[in-house]
């Protein structure tokens, strides 16, 4: 679709008059007109506005010009999985599980190639060659190319070091220590737990990213261990394949 008809579009579809999106963006409802009829294209601080009022990227805005790519992971992007910046606003250079409110998530190329790897992996394309593939072109992307520009110095890895030093301190009974967390967006682990009242009940937010990660029992069995936790709570569940019945073990205000 070209520009014009995406924002005519996004508009209809978000139940507003082109008088009350100018008001919004502060331009005039000509201003709209023109954009709608293809004469002219929002200028760039009214792209950030109206990604900001619809939820979408500017290059969704601008009809998808460019092919998105993580520049950490390499995986395409689209709307859905775009990473955001500290004021919330849509940062197109990153998805959510390297890039998170302003904070990016991996500092280590050979840490993230093993997440990455294991989940690429399928009946064509092995987890050796995946790794091949990764350590090829991870180097080219922006964010490893200027890695020493980019890092925080070491923060949030401390943060990640003491986050699993409380949890590993909890001491639940068949759970090993965790080694290492790992970024989870939250519309992806977002398990409905029961109460004893019968009531389901998530304490995750879909569209936010958490730390966490998935542990074998010590005495066996089919049910895992999965371990959540962010600056504000540490989470503790059990569950079978594929996240089938699950059970709160623990949920802990930091």
């Amino acid at each position: 679709m070209d520009a014009k008809d995406i924002l005519f579009e996004l508009r209809t579809k978000n139940g507003l008059s082109q008088d009350e999106l100018a008001e919004k963006v502060f331009v005039t409802r000509q201003a709209v007109s023109r954009w709608e009829n293809g004469d002219t294209v929002p200028s760039t601080e009214t792209l950030k506005q109206l990604s900001r009022l619809y939820n979408v990227s500017i290059n969704t805005l601008l009809g998808s010009p460019r092919k998105l790519v993580c520049q950490c992971c390499g995986m395409p992007l689209d709307d859905a999985v775009i990473g955001r910046d500290r004021d919330g606003a849509l940062n197109e250079d990153y998805c959510q599980w390297c890039y998170a409110d302003g904070t990016y998530t991996y500092h280590d190329m050979d840490e993230l190639i093993d997440v990455c790897a294991a989940h690429m992996a399928n009946e064509t394309f092995s987890e050796a060659q995946a790794r091949a593939y990764l350590k090829q072109t991870l180097p080219k992307l922006d964010y490893w190319k200027r890695y020493e520009e980019l890092s925080d110095g070491g923060q949030f890895e401390a943060f990640k070091r003491q986050l699993i030093e409380e949890i590993n301190t909890l001491s639940i009974e068949g759970m090993p220590k965790v080694e290492k967390l790992n970024a989870l967006v939250g519309g992806y682990v977002n398990l409905a737990y029961r109460l004893p009242s019968g009531v389901p009940v998530q304490f995750l937010d879909d569209g936010t990213t958490y730390l966490g990660t998935q542990l074998e029992p010590e005495f066996g069995g089919e049910r895992c261990f999965g371990v959540l936790a962010n600056m504000d709570f540490i989470l503790v569940s059990t569950y079978g394949k594929d996240g089938a019945d699950p059970e709160l073990i623990l949920y802990k205000k930091r």
